[in-house]
């Protein structure tokens, strides 16, 4: 899981709801998501890899040019590379796909099931709490001045003391600069908060 709990509640209940896997891209933009969530078997995962699927996915072709849910068997799309027929064999039989956000960071993911397809209700509450995800990571607009001057130097190599040195301002201070910083970056880290920055052009 995220370690984040502004997202776990939100990722635990679409794992319930998707016993056979799912994958959520986070705003992709320039092809590639700016955070993604999967719990896919990890033999799929390797497969989808080594066949390099992700270029000849059916899903993100229709995420792409569609906003709205719909069900693996209704995408009408065509899958040469038999996308559908390999994921049967790995135990997702049955699948949804959720599509969000405008184009320039939209939201692609997809959920699966072994026994029976998703119902209505279902597709509801899962494109209800997929758009919250979205939502909710956002990137921000900004950081302020004192979270970019506490990133870069920790970026260029500081360790804490000498950052806050530098700043004149106590270690606890640099700390509390940083962790409002990962906050607002939905950063684990320190490391992944300077990363998102970078992403995001904000430093």
């Amino acid at each position: 899981m995220s370690e984040m709990p502004i997202l776990d509640p939100v990722l635990h209940s679409l794992a319930l709801m998707a016993p056979a896997g799912y994958f959520i891209g986070l705003h992709i933009r320039y092809a590639s998501p700016l955070m993604q969530f999967s719990n896919y078997n990890q033999d799929w995962l390797d497969h989808y890899t080594e066949k390099a699927f992700a270029l000849r996915d059916p899903t993100i072709a229709w995420g792409f040019s569609t906003e709205g849910a719909c069900r693996w068997s209704e995408i009408d799309i065509p899958d040469p590379f038999g996308l559908f027929r390999e994921a049967k064999e790995f135990g997702l039989k049955f699948g949804l796909t959720v599509s969000c956000g405008p184009v320039r960071s939209r939201t692609i993911s997809s959920f699966a099931r072994a026994d029976r397809d998703f119902t209505d209700s279902e597709i509801e509450k899962i494109s209800e709490l997929v758009r919250r995800l979205h939502d909710i990571t956002e990137p921000p607009e900004s950081l302020t001045t004192a979270q970019i001057e506490a990133l870069k130097l920790i970026a260029a190599g500081d360790r804490h003391a000498a950052a806050a040195a530098k700043l004149k301002i106590s270690e606890s201070a640099l700390k509390a600069r940083l962790m409002s910083a990962r906050q607002k970056l939905l950063a684990r880290t320190t490391a992944e908060a300077i990363q998102r920055a970078k992403d995001y052009r904000l430093m």
